[in-house]
């Protein structure tokens, strides 16, 4: 007689031990019990640690079973095409979800990227504006996006990064005093689509569950949507691994930055009259980051990803900042890391964030690997190892630092609560530290801000007149 979740889990040791054992969170493990099955690509280990059957994993009864993911079509017939659909999600497995364009479209509009979700409620401009998000198309997991318009005050690059995004619901009309214009229309005016109509939840599923793949969004002004070719497309598109995406949404040149952060309605906060200039190496900085490190009394010079040791030490920095950014990090480390390396032994403090964690980390002998699923959002729990303390955070990453390949004198301090995957590391060598998040909350919750007070405070530990 099959065994229930609960007495599965029994076996395996309790959820803690079950997650552990399979490779994936205690989160997993609830939601497990949740849908009354666990994955089959688990059922390998688990008959393995607990000498079960396979017909014990079995769901007892019709109504025990999960709902079962979406079914793909086969590539080479093209999925029916629904009276109102004037746009396609089309993915690499073959699968084709019609819906409603909007934003962007053109004689051949269709947008090429790896397909993710995003889990925050708010801030879907600056989402969109994040250049961590080159390559990809986002998936947000709330339903109701557009409400509160768009204004440039709140674009966190000069450029949206993003391929294309999908949506629910039709966009709402903006209701916002600060407003300026449509979600619509300011995609249309970037050259960007988007398709709404879809069953965001499912594709967010497929992707928790079978890892990211690469989709496409069309939306041709003709309306006509060649399936089978944009399968064939989907299929030949190589991935995120491998790509240096850096070079691609850095800054052309140095320059300088003195914004400080906003405080609505009144504006500007007065910045600090002490100044220590760091230098910020762009990999995909956001604007808010820029902001933050200026409130914190930074006189910030921005340099180019691609910026040696001595281009950036050029500069006379007390501190050298490294940004955000999308892409694979062990492609972009062929440059980054010889100049991160000059950096450190000419001993300036360093603070590294998302991207710029990562290529520490690369620096300093580690290595980074590929999520499953990434984390994307702003409402990620991190757990800082020293104080115990639990911060929710922004988040916007593909890869990770592996902490059972940091060396001796490099030591994580801060954990995903979701998998237990690396969001810090600090080293006893140099004076540098990195977080995997985004410390700047734009958007997002502002409890790690903190970080750029810490950093201002090691510049001048070591160099007190800075």
């Amino acid at each position: 007689m099959p065994m229930t979740i609960e007495e599965i889990i029994k076996r395996l040791g309790g959820p803690e031990q079950a997650a552990r054992l399979t490779g994936v969170s205690t989160e997993a493990v609830r939601k497990w019990r949740q849908a009354r099955a666990i994955p089959p690509k688990h059922w390998t280990v688990v008959l393995r640690e607990t000498g079960l059957s396979l017909s014990d994993l079995q769901p007892a009864t019709e109504s025990d079973r999960p709902e079962p993911p979406m079914t793909a079509p086969s590539p080479t017939v093209p999925a029916e095409r629904p009276p109102a659909a004037t746009a396609a999600l089309i993915l690499a497995d073959g699968t084709v979800l019609w819906g409603r364009g909007f934003g962007a479209h053109g004689e051949a509009a269709s947008a090429i990227g790896e397909i993710c979700f995003s889990t925050g409620m708010t801030g879907y401009q600056e989402t969109l504006t994040d250049p961590s998000f080159a390559g990809q198309i986002i998936t947000f997991t709330f339903p109701h996006i557009g409400n509160v318009g768009t204004t440039p005050e709140d674009d966190e690059a000069a450029r949206i990064a993003a391929r294309a995004l999908v949506v629910k619901e039709d966009l709402t009309a903006p209701a916002n005093w600060r407003s300026v214009e449509s979600l619509d229309a300011w995609l249309k005016a970037r050259g960007i689509p988007g398709i709404c109509g879809i069953d965001t939840r499912a594709i967010t599923r497929r992707i928790r569950d079978g890892g990211p793949q690469t989709a496409i969004v069309a939306y041709p002004a003709d309306g006509n949507i060649d399936i089978a070719a944009l399968q064939a497309q989907a299929r030949a598109w190589p991935g995120l691994e491998g790509m240096d995406l850096a070079r691609e949404v850095t800054c052309a040149k140095a320059y300088g930055w003195d914004e400080g952060v906003w405080h609505w309605p009144h504006g500007t906060v007065p910045l600090p009259a002490k100044r220590r200039r760091v230098v910020a190496v762009d990999y995909g900085a956001k604007r808010n980051i820029l902001r933050c490190l200026t409130s914190a009394g930074c006189e910030v010079i921005v340099v180019p990803a691609t910026a040696t040791a001595e281009e950036i030490l050029s500069h006379d920095p007390a501190g050298v900042f490294l940004s955000n950014g999308p892409g694979d990090p062990a492609a972009t480390a062929s440059y980054a890391v010889p100049a991160i390396r000059g950096v450190l032994e000419a001993g300036k403090p360093v603070f590294g964030i998302c991207l710029g964690h990562q290529l520490l980390a690369l620096t300093l002998g580690a290595k980074t690997y590929k999520l499953e699923r990434g984390h994307r959002g702003a409402n990620q729990p991190v757990k800082d190892l020293a104080t115990g303390r639990v911060e929710i955070t922004s988040q916007n990453h593909g890869f990770a630092v592996d902490d059972k390949t940091l060396p001796d004198g490099v030591r994580a301090t801060h954990i995903s609560l979701f998998d237990g995957s690396n969001e810090g590391i600090a080293s006893d060598r140099y004076p540098a530290f990195s977080v995997q998040y985004h410390p700047e909350s734009s958007p997002g919750p502002s409890d790690s801000r903190y970080l750029f007070d810490r950093f201002v405070a090691l510049i001048d530990s070591l160099s007190p007149t800075a």
